[in-house]
């Protein structure tokens, strides 16, 4: 099996977003960055876990739901999670990242560091050990990933499962406004806007290049193990997409069902829902001074915000940069 990790991100290397990238973005619970097969920026504790994730054995009926971070991950999941449950809403009370756990939740944040600062604390064993945790799943699994398909376990590439995953992408310019709310309210970073796009751009935030991995999934299309989605599909008509959910997964869905779950999922009833909405975490990472900043998870899910955000110059180097990464590809985005 080939290394996943190529090498460690230095500020040494004169690369100034390098540098902004390990200034502003390293904390008592994220010490470095690597970069893994692909181009790919991770945290550095993707180390400890690459191979774990490599060699992770699936099982026939897994489902993943995969993404480029704020791309409409846990509204995807709770969609597939309650289709995949026969509906059961009052088992879906349970925190999302418990009944639907992160495959490399574990390699975000540097806990040896974290268990230094807090020693009492009691990390959940989906947070502290989150590929173990999936390993002692009971059948069906259901699992949330923001690898690029090629980082993903090697069984998928190699065919021999006939796990299902579902992918959801998001116009490039609105998953960059919200990924770096994300960032600031949950992961840590310190720095502004501008930098942050600067490394965006720049392939120098965690799981870029972005448009590689939307392609990954976009090019195996195709496969009838795989379900390709984009959010402002969702956002237009929510229960057509249900419908195509249902279908994928062999689940029945009556229109009765398919009306209670898309008001279940609208984003105002998911805005106030604890079970998906991370409010619970924001407080937590608030209260330990982990993070010091205001704000919620669940944000605005907009369509087109990024046009009162982003300068004309920003929106002009974005379009010429997609451009750049989808020539000869075949994608439109």
């Amino acid at each position: 099996m080939a290394n996943k990790v190529l090498s460690r991100i230095d500020s040494a290397s004169g690369c100034e977003v390098d540098k902004i990238l390990l200034r502003d973005f390293t904390s008592s619970f994220r010490c470095g960055y690597v970069v893994a097969e692909g181009g790919v920026t991770m945290p550095h504790g993707y180390v400890d876990v690459c191979d774990k994730i490599a060699q992770f054995s699936l099982r026939d009926d897994d489902i993943f739901v995969a993404s480029f971070p704020k791309s409409g991950t846990t509204w995807t999941q709770e969609m597939v999670w309650l289709l995949g449950h026969n509906f059961d809403y009052e088992k879906a009370k349970e925190f999302l990242p418990a009944r639907f756990p992160f495959l490399e939740h574990t390699p975000l944040f540097d806990y040896r560091g974290f268990h230094r600062k807090f020693p009492d604390f009691d990390v959940p064993p989906y947070v502290n050990n989150s590929v173990q945790f999936i390993n002692n799943m009971s059948n069906p699994r259901f699992i949330k990933s923001h690898l690029p398909y090629d980082l993903l376990p090697e069984q998928i590439s190699l065919n021999t499962g006939k796990s299902k995953i579902i992918y959801v992408w998001r116009n490039v310019k609105d998953c960059l406004i919200s990924y770096y709310h994300h960032c600031i309210l949950l992961e840590g970073y310190k720095g502004n806007f501008d930098n942050f796009y600067k490394m965006f751009l720049a392939n120098k935030v965690g799981y870029a290049p972005f448009w590689a991995h939307v392609l990954g999934f976009w090019k195996r299309r195709d496969q009838e193990n795989i379900l390709f989605l984009r959010y402002e599909d969702m956002k237009a008509d929510l229960p057509s997409v249900i419908r195509r959910v249902a279908s994928f997964l062999g689940k029945p869905c009556s229109e009765e069902q398919l009306l209670k779950l898309a008001d279940h999922l609208s984003f105002e009833n998911m805005k106030k829902n604890p079970a998906v909405n991370y409010e619970p975490v924001c407080e937590m990472n608030k209260k330990l001074g982990l993070i010091n900043a205001e704000g919620s998870f669940m944000r605005s899910g907009t369509v087109g915000g990024y046009k009162t955000y982003l300068t004309q110059e920003q929106i002009g180097e974005i379009d010429k940069w997609t451009e750049k990464c989808l020539e000869g590809t075949g994608f439109s985005p």
